[in-house]
């Protein structure tokens, strides 16, 4: 059924939610149809002045007022939703687009949240229609798609996927967003009201219903890594990262072998002042200070353009064999980078990928198409040997 809007982004007027209508507006000024979604008709209009979309359509939704998000949805293909922390303000506008067969996607990092959604609108979402594809920013599009794309090569060079991945990150320039703090600062007061919580967040397989792989490693004890020659430390998206790779594995139908194994970690440096950096870096409590971004705030134009990233997957076989790919993007990870992925992904769903309804991951849903946007408009690239 046709929608009046290709794309609707909810949460506009939010520091991201506004980088993503931005970019909507200077990549696609024409051949698109979307509008901007929020709590503030005011606030939206200043917002609208401020990017140059004159005749973008504004529409208020507001995440307490449920009929505002059904009405919303039903005027969309896609909803981009930048409106975090999920657990708080996600949970009914997932639900209005389960029912609706609205596609839907976001940059939630909360897999405790995810897992509740997965439990309580998958099937719905199956039987509307609605492709509901969470993680689509720095967590966890690099790490799902780069897995992916070095176990297409593994294949392809060793007719079998590669048992044993792993994500190294050895660049990264550009802190994470004001969201992804307050949503890890909800997700841990949300565990120590409930147990159950907490065990999602310690597995694995947390968001794989039903299936359950091999032992797979913390990420939280540095160690040397002998596969890049260096000190390696805990890298803080891992445990979301982790997750969503399993998922898209579980969706493939263990694609990557029911035996996968996967972790990440971030390289620290070399020798003894390697080893000193990745102790330093497993001490530091991201929530103890109150520097950084608030939801809602950002860096400058100049500082999201400074920033890069270089990730590193290494492939290993039990006789030696070792395939790799690396994934870079050219701007910080938390802002410039994510609003580029979250909107191509979007786009993606409109005008590239079919794909039945349920609750997927990026790699499995939109896997090479959407690595192809990527690398064509976003500004990342994927390199497999």
């Amino acid at each position: 059924m046709a929608r009046e809007f290709d794309i609707i982004v909810y949460g506009a007027t939010g520091f991201t939610g506004r980088l993503v209508a931005e970019y909507l507006v200077t990549a696609y000024p024409t051949g698109v149809s979307w509008a901007m979604a929020g709590r503030s008709l005011s606030k939206l209009e200043e917002v609208r002045d401020l990017i140059g979309a004159k005749d973008t359509a504004l529409i208020t939704a507001n995440s307490d007022d449920p009929a505002s998000l059904t009405a919303m949805c039903e005027r969309a293909t896609v909803v981009i939703s930048t409106v975090g922390p999920y657990q708080l303000y996600g949970s009914d506008l997932v639900a209005a687009c389960a029912a609706t067969g609205t596609a839907y996607v976001d940059l939630c990092g909360e897999p405790a949240w995810m897992r509740h959604m997965i439990d309580a609108h998958h099937d719905a979402a199956k039987v509307s229609g609605a492709r509901i594809v969470f993680s689509c920013g720095f967590d966890s599009i690099p790490f799902d798609l780069g897995v992916l794309t070095l176990q297409q090569c593994a294949a392809a060079k060793h007719g079998k996927p590669a048992p044993r991945v792993k994500g190294r990150v050895r660049v990264m320039k550009g802190g994470f967003s004001g969201g992804t703090a307050a949503s890890l600062k909800a997700t841990l007061a949300a565990a120590a009201r409930d147990p159950g919580i907490f065990k999602l967040l310690t597995s694995p397989f947390a968001l794989t219903p039903g299936f359950k792989g091999p032992h797979q490693p913390t990420g939280l004890i540095p160690e040397y890594d002998s596969s890049v020659g260096a000190w390696v430390a805990p890298f803080i998206m891992a445990p979301i990262n982790t997750k969503n790779v399993h998922r898209t594995n579980f969706l493939l139908g263990e694609k990557y072998g029911a035996d996968f194994v996967y972790d990440e970690m971030m390289v620290a440096g070399l020798g003894d002042l390697g080893k000193a950096a990745a102790e330093a870096i497993a001490k530091i409590n991201p929530l103890a200070s109150d520097k950084g971004p608030k939801p809602g705030e950002g860096p400058s134009k100049e500082e999201r353009d400074a920033g890069h990233y270089d990730v590193l997957f290494i492939g290993e076989y039990p006789d030696g064999v070792r395939v790799e790919c690396v994934v870079t993007g050219d701007r910080d990870p938390g802002y410039g980078s994510t609003s580029k992925m979250i909107a191509e992904s979007a786009l993606c769903l409109v005008q590239d990928v079919k794909g039945d309804g349920g609750i997927w991951t990026p790699g499995a849903l939109m896997g090479d198409a959407l690595r192809e946007r990527l690398t064509a408009k976003a500004g990342l690239t994927f390199r497999a040997g």
